[in-house]
């Protein structure tokens, strides 16, 4: 395993990276979830008038931090990411971006970050931006090597950008930027067990410890994913007052935890598909109807 690990660092640097490999790099698809769950956070935390051009440099901000993790996150991965099927294809293990440049490009993005949050929002917001990126280089990467509750720590630095751009409008966390921050959190869960499941092959080969690859029956996937999405109803529910947005909130937690039901009876493809997908719906159609009833 350890020669089979080291094999990709020593894969030469093709010529020419392009400027789509470092797009790439910085995980756009996961940043348009930054960017959204930021914005709604900003919008519900300021005021009914907000300064259109500080909510776009404060999501703006929060995604460059965002994508500087990610690049320094793949630096560090770019030996596991070799062996899975999924993930080899990526610049850094398949040698189109250098590792050197890849590190100056990460802590660009992340230090250009922090200082438009610093000076165009809060220095709060910008705190909790270090504060994302810490938890998710130091303490979430090397973590999942070593265990599975690196998927519980790794959900703190997923939900922080809601919390970012709650603070960056609000100028503090109060009860309602908390609860943004459990709602992302807990959702998470449920998300990230199903895409363990669908790729508990490829996890199992790079060595990482996921539920799904110690336990591969899925009883402990199962059981966690349907924890989650119940206790996400109760959460979701609490900035919400009495009408049809109380209805269609409850609606979208039940029809989430009606998947993850389902999920944890069968232990399918096809269901953790399902949950998946209910999941990557859930949270912008529960962030529209949140702005939605404050408007």
């Amino acid at each position: 395993m350890k020669e089979a690990a080291s094999a990709p660092l020593t894969i030469e640097r093709r010529a020419g990276s392009s400027v789509a490999d470092y797009v790439q790099l910085a995980k756009p698809r996961l940043n348009v979830l930054v960017v959204a769950t930021s914005a709604a956070g900003y919008y519900l935390g300021g005021p009914h008038t907000l300064d259109l051009s500080l909510m776009a440099q404060a999501v703006i901000g929060t995604a460059f931090v965002a994508g500087g993790a990610a690049v320094l996150n793949q630096l560090y991965e770019r030996d596991t990411d070799a062996l899975m099927r999924r993930t080899r294809l990526r610049p850094l293990p398949d040698g189109r971006i250098a590792p050197a440049d890849a590190r100056l490009f990460g802590f660009g993005l992340s230090i250009a970050g922090l200082m438009i949050l610093a000076l165009r929002a809060n220095v709060l917001s910008a705190v909790l931006a270090l504060a994302t990126l810490t938890i998710y280089l130091v303490v979430y990467t090397p973590m999942k090597r070593r265990t599975p509750l690196a998927t519980l720590v790794g959900a703190v630095p997923g939900a922080l950008p809601a919390l970012i751009g709650w603070t960056a409008s609000h100028g503090s966390i109060a009860v309602g930027g908390a609860t943004l921050f459990a709602v992302v959190f807990l959702w998470q869960i449920p998300h990230f067990m199903a895409i363990a499941w669908l790729y508990r092959d490829d996890y199992g080969k790079a060595g990482f410890p996921m539920l799904s690859v110690i336990d591969p029956g899925g009883l402990r996937s199962g059981r966690q994913a349907v924890l989650f999405a119940a206790a996400l109803i109760p959460v979701s529910l609490a900035s919400i007052t009495w009408g049809l947005s109380f209805a269609v909130v409850l609606l979208l937690g039940l029809l989430q935890l009606a998947l993850a039901l389902q999920f944890a009876m069968t232990r399918s493809d096809r269901s953790a598909r399902a949950l998946f997908v209910g999941s990557i719906t859930y949270l912008p159609l529960l962030w529209t109807v949140m702005i939605l009833g404050k408007a």
